[in-house]
């Protein structure tokens, strides 16, 4: 049987949208290099940044 690891000793990342670091999860374990957000929140948010170009103008003002 597997040893229980402490949240400690997980590996974490930084979210690309927040900055915030976050820690592995068991429903990440096939895909943990490919996660770069640390929720739903913020790969929308993220998304919707990338595809307005009109937005970004109108911050660049």
């Amino acid at each position: 049987m597997a040893r229980m690891r402490r949240k400690g000793d997980l590996p974490e990342k930084v979210c690309a949208t927040c900055g915030r670091p976050f820690a592995w999860r068991k429903k990440w374990a096939k895909v943990w290099d490919e996660v770069r957000y640390c929720s739903d929140a913020c790969r929308r948010k993220r998304s919707k940044n990338l595809t307005n170009p009109v937005a970004d103008r109108k911050l660049a003002r």
